[in-house]
């Protein structure tokens, strides 16, 4: 199965689910509940969830299924899969509860620990991100679709960083990390995925993510932006890993347009 000959579908099955979410925020008749994480999760999770998994299996399936929501699977066995599909049912759950309008579905298809698919779908805009592994990046709207790449700003360049933070975020523990945070400006975005795209298409020039997230959050941005240019890594500058470990949780992250940057010296050791 080449990933170029599914894409479509994969882009139809988020579309999907992201009209139902849609429908359910603009209703705003949905319930809410607490995991046992202390993270929230709606009925709109949930039906998203549904229409994902079900669809995927019926697109690929022996292609194993590992979603945000129906991740109680045993490292024993989901350590022995070479190819499976990574899902956030929908990411933003709290933009969606406090009715922001930023939050996305996203679908992943992941081989060999590295994603090589990836599909972000906006609901209330309409706009579909998506990459495949060697073929680029796009984003596509009910206008057109383009191919994106990130902003690559020259080592000498002293224009202010542009950083990407969540609207639940203090901004001042994000400059914090910086060494001179007086060059660099904020644009404020909810929804992980949503930001990490800002930097794919170039409006962004770094997002970074403390605090916990799930290796869904960034499975389908990671493809994205690195088809774009750029790279996500974690505040230590190391790669992220993919079903390597026990836990699914994500370190502290950074999103970064132009990798050859120095960034090392940019963030504070």
């Amino acid at each position: 199965m080449k990933p170029e000959n599914i894409i479509e579908q994969v882009i139809q099955i988020a579309t999907k689910a992201g009209q139902e979410i849609r429908d359910i925020y603009l209703k705003g008749n949905f319930e809410r509940e607490v995991k046992s994480d202390n993270t929230p999760v709606t009925s709109a999770d949930l039906a998203a969830n549904e229409i994902i998994c079900s669809q995927l299996a019926q697109l690929t399936p022996d292609i194993p299924i590992l979603s945000e929501e129906s991740a109680d699977i045993d490292f024993s066995e989901r350590g022995q899969w070479q190819r499976y599909w990574l899902v956030d049912p929908l990411d933003g759950t709290g933009e969606f509860i406090a009715g922001s309008g930023d939050f996305s579905v996203i679908i992943a298809l992941v081989e060999h620990n590295r994603p090589i698919v990836g599909v972000v779908y906006a609901p209330m805009t309409e706009v579909c991100y998506y990459a495949i592994a060697g073929l680029g990046a796009y984003k596509r709207d009910s206008e057109k679709e383009v191919r994106i790449k990130t902003k690559q700003v020259p080592a000498t360049q002293s224009e202010k960083l542009c950083i990407a933070v969540s609207r639940r975020q203090d901004p001042k523990s994000v400059l914090k990390l910086f060494n001179n945070s007086k060059h660099c400006e904020l644009v404020v975005l909810g929804g992980a995925a949503l930001k990490s795209c800002l930097v794919a298409e170039g409006r962004a020039d770094c997002y970074v993510r403390l605090g916990p997230t799930g290796e869904w959050d960034t499975g389908a941005a990671q493809i994205i932006v690195e088809e774009a240019g750029g790279s996500i890594m974690d505040i230590t500058l190391q790669p992220l890993s993919y079903n390597e470990r026990e836990t699914l949780e994500n370190p502290n992250f950074i999103v970064v347009g132009t990798p050859s940057l120095p960034w090392d010296e940019l963030l504070i050791n």
